[in-house]
């Protein structure tokens, strides 16, 4: 078996030394990268929350027994397969551990096929686990990506989270195409208590037909409003839905319960939808009616081209999600990138900065900047930093040194602008002069 088609490693833990050595062998020819240990303390100093395998122990070893051991790791990773080596006294204390959630045990002298069976199947479900949690951690990183920022606004939505993520109150996310809405209201449901359950996602804009419409409402099933049941039924673009939608959702959210022909259910949901600004939608598109229960709370989630000085930090931390994902390291900042970044007004909002994110990733923002290969390695305050200097810098050349009319093409506040100019230690007598 190939370096890569090991099965897997695991950390064996046998004060025997033959008895070790005896098994590492055979989990080796199994296909398992093994480590072992003598004893359980220097096991549990090299096993941590992030162990990509699965921990196979004896019971009884001086200093710390094998039970001890599981339930330090338990504490530390509940999702760890432990898989306990017992004597024949040992056995009923071994069943009373698999209760409180080891994987599995064996009777001394085992049957080799049976601990290799037992590693298998408990390397199967630990590989599923951090598959699991690697998908949980990008799809928090994801949600993030619409509040990084420093700017008032974005700073207030952040505080927002966790003042409003264990009410019941409704909300209503108002804001152009691409700025986050759904990612903020992913936050605010994962933040609260509710994160226990399903976040159930509903295109009202796309509801092609009765018959879909009839399945978002049926009071059987696990699909469509009965299937976020205590958790977030999150209504997408609610200011789209027909009347009739409107008309019916209005009735659900009145009475919190689903209406059959022969029985009402009541549900327990929180409702979020996003809806496009006022001005954008005009004051009809949200039935009045309906408008009144969803809006007990109004969030803005303000477009990029309100919060300028996010612009660098956003792309840098998107950048950095798009090199992870597509497995590229990250590249150094290109003048096109540079220039696409101070001028361009961002139109598709975070949507279209993460696009152009992986488009850089990928080196197709149509310029190649060998000379800048070494800002590849340094820090991101660092990048961030440059990136900053340089468009302050090209928008002082640009205007001629005309400090003003700078600020005015950078699109931050002159109070900001000022303060970066401190920071970066740009003399400005000296630029306006070069100017």
């Amino acid at each position: 078996m190939s370096a890569t088609e090991r099965a897997g490693r695991v950390a064996l833990v046998e004060d025997d030394d033959d008895l070790r050595l005896s098994t590492a062998q055979l989990l080796t020819l199994a296909g398992f990268d093994v480590v072992t240990f003598p004893a359980a303390p220097p096991a549990l100093l090299a096993i941590d929350a992030d162990f990509d395998g699965i921990v196979v122990t004896d019971v009884r070893m001086p200093h710390m027994s094998g039970i001890e051991l599981f339930r330090l790791l338990r504490e530390r990773d509940p999702t760890l397969p432990v898989v306990l080596v017992t004597g024949h006294a040992d056995v009923e204390t071994a069943v009373e551990t698999i209760k409180a959630g080891a994987w599995d045990f064996l009777s001394k002298p085992f049957d080799p096929d049976a601990l290799i069976a037992a590693a298998t199947r408990a390397m199967a479900a630990r590989t599923l686990a951090l598959e699991n949690r690697r998908l949980r951690a990008e799809a928090a990183a994801g949600e993030r990506a619409a509040l990084v920022g420093r700017s008032p606004a974005i700073a207030r939505l952040r505080d927002m989270i966790g003042v409003l993520a264990d009410t019941d109150i409704d909300l209503l996310i108002e804001g152009e195409t691409g700025t986050g809405k759904e990612l903020l209201a992913r936050a605010i449901h994962r933040a609260g208590r509710r994160a226990r359950h399903r976040f159930v996602s509903v295109a009202c804009a796309a509801l092609p037909g009765q018959a879909i419409e009839d399945e978002l409402f049926a009071t059987v099933g696990d699909r469509g409003i009965v299937g976020a049941q205590r958790g977030t039924l999150f209504l997408d673009d609610i200011d789209q839905a027909s009347r009739g939608l409107q008309g019916r959702l209005t009735q659900v959210i009145e009475d919190r319960a689903l209406r059959g022909p022969r029985d009402v259910v009541p549900i327990d949901v929180r409702v979020i939808a996003t809806a496009a600004e006022e001005a954008q939608r005009g004051a009809e598109a949200i039935a009045p009616g309906l408008l009144y229960r969803l809006a007990a709370v109004r969030l803005r989630m303000p477009p990029l081209r309100e919060r300028r000085e996010d612009v660098p930090l956003l792309f840098a931390y998107l950048v950095d999600l798009s090199a992870a994902r597509l497995r590229r390291g990250v590249p150094p900042l290109t003048h096109a990138a540079r220039d696409m970044l101070a001028q361009h007004d961002w139109p598709g909002n975070v949507r279209e900065l993460a696009h152009f994110a992986d488009r850089f990733v990928l080196g197709l923002d149509g310029e190649s900047d060998a000379a800048g290969d070494s800002d590849a390695t340094r820090p991101l305050p660092e990048r961030i930093a440059a990136f900053e200097r340089e468009a302050i810098l090209s928008a002082i050349a640009a205007t001629g040194g005309e400090i003003g009319a700078a600020i005015d093409r950078l699109g931050i506040p002159r109070k900001t602008f000022y303060y970066k100019v401190q920071r970066l230690g740009i003399d400005l007598r000296t630029v306006r002069g070069q100017g």
